[in-house]
């Protein structure tokens, strides 16, 4: 099944039925769970790793599919215009992820002058340990992966010491998890003393 055909409102509800079948909305990550030690490709820098990032600040994860897609486009711009100036001043950190490969996800953070990380998990490794993937037949072309695995639009915060306090992901790939809803999430942080120190 293409993400392409998800609109599409047969395919859509097949589409649904199939996770709810295979449960893997009750395998997906949750608050509670760790962040796992991964590194991923930041398009500029090169290997960023989690496990440091997470210790000079929260870190708000932002799953898309590819820099060609409209909606990631869109969604992506609007972080950058409404998400990313009250996490600067929370001391949080942005991370955009996709398994597309580095140099073509170039192109999105251009386009969009994203001054945010964006990076690459051609592997699927942190998908795959968040649970969040699907098969999508054909799109490892596109990608530039081994792998035809794209994620669902989820959304993660990590605090400091690396635990899992906020998780959204919404049932419809066009849809993306409210800007406000993520700054609340990592200001709700501050109450448990999680952000600083």
């Amino acid at each position: 099944m293409s993400v392409h055909d998800l609109h599409q409102g047969d395919t859509y509800a097949a589409f649904r039925k199939q996770f709810e079948r295979d449960a893997i909305w009750a395998r997906m990550v949750a608050p509670g769970d760790r962040l796992p030690s991964l590194s991923l490709v930041e398009v500029d820098l090169g290997p960023i790793y989690l496990e440091r990032m997470r210790q000079t600040g929260p870190v708000v994860l932002v799953f898309f599919r590819h820099a060609s897609s409209p909606a990631c486009n869109f969604a992506l711009e609007a972080y950058r215009h409404d998400l990313l100036p009250a996490l600067s001043d929370l001391g949080a950190h942005l991370v955009a992820v996709s398994p597309q490969v580095p140099d073509r996800l170039l192109a999105i953070k251009r386009r969009q002058g994203l001054d945010f990380f964006v990076a690459a998990d051609p592997r699927h490794r942190l998908i795959d340990a968040f649970n969040i993937g699907f098969a999508s037949p054909g799109v490892d072309v596109l990608l530039g992966a081994r792998d035809s695995i794209l994620p669902l639009p989820a959304a993660v915060v990590v605090d400091r010491s690396g635990v899992v306090k906020f998780v959204d992901v919404p049932p419809d790939p066009a849809l993306r998890t409210p800007a406000a809803a993520l700054i609340d999430a990592v200001r709700a942080l501050r109450w448990t003393g999680t952000t600083t120190g």
